[in-house]
């Protein structure tokens, strides 16, 4: 890698400086880890700073994965302060959801990138119709609430995210007002990093000749010491304006975030 001009310099830390700080925003205001935003930012940066191309996306979604860690801790203590926390469907999930992290983290790299981005980014467009749509007196089968903490731990672990983007939705068609959900899933954004952080650290111990500087096993330190502190300074900004907001306003903003998100993947893959 070459010595990076004072301009690159600067233009590295603007990006990591707005990445941060929108996704400790949305880590407050919707529940999600920030991983939707960090994962694409650190794939640019790193192949810009002409990172093996065989690692690249494994070191940017284990690097994300990590940064959740702090972030959800952080928005999870700022939502249980104000009452917006489920604590039975938490304590119900946990384990679950930890178990299909583990194990997400562990056969990434075994899978397509391309065919899991399209079927999350279907489930996605698929919940976010729901979500926008008005609710009624309707609520996903109880089989469904029951096996989705699994399979939402394993598609996180395997996109690098804090698993709101589908624990919110689960939670609030399953009768949980949004507020609640939002609060809980942050919680759930640590659940989901630590075992998959462990399982990329352990898989990408195997590829340390391919790894740059600050790497350790895919987890690069130096972008996440970066990115962590702005982060941790915006998330509370996210919590105040979620608790400000109507809870009808609320969900169809989630809902327009998931479209988004799901439109954007299958642009990806075109």
């Amino acid at each position: 890698m070459e010595v990076l001009s004072q301009t690159e310099i600067i233009s590295i830390i603007i990006l990591i400086l707005f990445s941060g700080s929108i996704a400790g925003i949305l880590a407050g205001l919707i529940g999600v880890g920030g991983g939707i935003v960090v994962v694409p930012v650190l794939f640019y940066l790193f192949t810009y700073l002409d990172y093996n191309e065989a690692i690249i996306m494994h070191m940017a979604v284990a690097t994300s994965l990590f940064i959740i860690v702090p972030t959800s801790i952080r928005s999870a203590l700022q939502h249980r302060n104000r009452g917006a926390f489920d604590n039975k469907v938490f304590k119900r999930w946990l384990i679950p959801l930890a178990f299909g992290s583990l194990l997400g983290s562990i056969i990434a790299s075994f899978l397509s990138f391309e065919t899991l981005t399209l079927f999350f980014a279907v489930i996605a467009g698929f919940v976010s119709i729901q979500m926008l749509r008005d609710q009624k007196e309707r609520k996903l089968p109880k089989l469904i609430f029951n096996i989705a903490p699994l399979f939402i731990g394993f598609v996180s672990a395997m996109m690098g995210i804090g698993g709101g983007t589908l624990s919110v939705p689960v939670m609030n068609l399953s009768g949980i007002e949004i507020k609640k959900a939002i609060g809980t899933s942050a919680a759930f954004g640590t659940v989901i990093a630590i075992p998959s952080s462990i399982g990329f650290i352990i898989t990408g111990l195997s590829q340390s000749s391919l790894l740059p500087e600050y790497t350790i096993g895919y987890i690069n330190w130096l972008f996440f010491i970066l990115i962590v502190p702005v982060t941790l300074i915006f998330v509370p900004i996210g919590v105040k304006i979620a608790h400000k907001i109507p809870q009808n306003i609320l969900r169809r903003l989630f809902g327009l975030f998931l479209g988004i998100t799901a439109i954007k993947m299958f642009s990806d893959l075109i």
